[in-house]
């Protein structure tokens, strides 16, 4: 790993912490990890292949890349609350960017850090004597993320959005003025700009020593729209190659990974293939069923809320069974669960799921009802994620892995064992 002035003369703290039963003993450098939301190893794979990152290039020689497993349901607000934990979502209790709180029975955003029922690695980090810098693209993550943070006190971590970064204060974010931080104005979040201004906001924090602990999640508004090989592709992952850079060079420790992966959702025709269950069971089964879309987050430019994993919530008295298996026997439909086997083969918290957990194939989304998803504004096509077919991802490592995390990445590693990785696994 190279270095700099700022890495050298720093001080870093090398004290151990203790997260949900994990150790994590940071190494005396800046740890760097980045969430590249929706990136299934095949956009790195074809950017490096035709020379668009080769600082990346240069980093997977000298130490790791490999695939892990995510959690399921394969999305942001899921993935990211069990990397920033370092647990399976049946601990963190996040089931979704959306669900069904049972206790109000009303259905909801899952953005707020009230819902997360574990200890972040962040608070503990900030604990433990570590500057912590959170950056996120999308703000509904921010709060989820800075969970336990005091950051209205100096030493108590930062933590922003690049879609509000105009609207940081130090009384809430840790941090304010975030625009001349980062010499750029708050960016549009469906751009590819929204994902690399949070990487050049990690930059400026780590060159002027406000932060040494770094968690960076970006959008996947690019993967929404862009095959890996589309010119925008290879252009939006050269950019972020070169904060990648600037990060070796600042002497950091770097590693990357993704919340999950993307799949086109079309026929050869270019039309969305989707199933909209909830119109499907009422006329089958009668009313009264409610299929909750985990998907649906703000962001509707990205994927009309249509993914491929739903919940199903049954009306009072159904047949569960029988419905499962009429589900199962429809087009494009490859999983279904009850409650209780999905809460054990998917990790997931069995109060905050449906009567049925259903999972679609590679190429195919669930909707609720025609009327539910907005498509008007999808443009070429829809891309997007959910189910079992977006749940392998990438691992990148700029050291190589010792004994043990090797023996450990020749079994099934998950994208939330990120920051063991990190902190534990480097070769020293």
């Amino acid at each position: 790993m190279s270095s700099s002035s700022t890495a050298d003369h720093a001080s870093y703290s090398t004290t151990a912490f203790t997260v949900s039963g994990r150790t994590y003993q940071p190494p005396a450098a800046p740890v760097v990890v980045i969430c590249i939301d929706g990136c299934g190893s095949e956009y790195l794979d074809v950017s490096m292949a035709r020379g668009r990152m080769p600082r990346l290039t240069e980093m997977v020689a000298q130490g790791y890349l490999g695939l892990v497993r995510a959690a399921v349901p394969t999305f942001t607000n899921v993935n990211n609350a069990a990397i920033a934990t370092g647990v399976p979502p049946n601990q963190t209790g996040i089931s979704g960017n959306f669900f069904l709180n049972p206790e109000t029975g009303e259905e909801v955003m899952m953005n707020s850090k009230e819902f997360l029922r574990t200890d972040t690695i962040f608070a503990a980090a900030a604990t433990a004597g570590r500057k912590v810098g959170i950056v996120t693209a999308k703000e509904k993550l921010r709060d989820l993320l800075a969970a336990g943070l005091d950051l209205a006190t100096p030493d108590g971590g930062i933590a922003f959005s690049s879609e509000k970064a105009d609207k940081a204060q130090f009384a809430t974010h840790g941090i304010d003025d975030v625009e001349a931080l980062v010499g750029e104005p708050t960016p549009e979040i469906y751009s590819a700009d929204a994902s690399l201004f949070a990487l050049r906001a990690g930059v400026a924090l780590l060159e002027q020593g406000l932060a040494d602990f770094l968690y960076l999640s970006l959008t996947d508004y690019m993967q929404h729209k862009f095959a890996p090989e589309a010119a925008e592709s290879l252009d939006f992952y050269a950019a972020m190659d070169r904060e990648i850079g600037r990060f070796l060079d600042l002497g950091a420790c770097v590693a990357a990974t993704a919340d999950h992966g993307m799949n086109a959702k079309c026929n050869a025709a270019g039309e969305v293939n989707v199933l909209y269950l909830e119109t499907e069971l009422c006329e089958q089964f009668g009313p009264g069923h409610r299929v909750i879309c985990p998907i649906t987050d703000p962001y509707v430019v990205h994927h009309g809320a249509l993914g491929s994993l739903v919940m199903v919530h049954l009306a009072e008295g159904s047949d569960r069974e029988k419905i499962a298996r009429w589900i199962l026997s429809q087009t494009g439909i490859t999983e279904v669960y009850d409650r209780e086997i999905a809460a054990e083969k998917c990790e997931l918290p069995a109060d905050r799921i449906g009567d049925l957990v259903v999972l679609s194939g590679r190429d195919f989304v669930i909707g609720r009802t025609c009327e539910d998803h907005d498509l008007s504004q999808l443009t070429g096509g829809l891309r997007s994620h959910g189910g079992r077919y977006e749940e392998m991802v990438p691992l990148v490592l700029s050291e190589s892995l010792n004994k043990e995390y090797a023996a450990l990445a020749a079994g099934d590693p998950r994208n939330f064992d990120i920051f063991q990785f990190t902190c534990n696994g480097a070769h020293k």
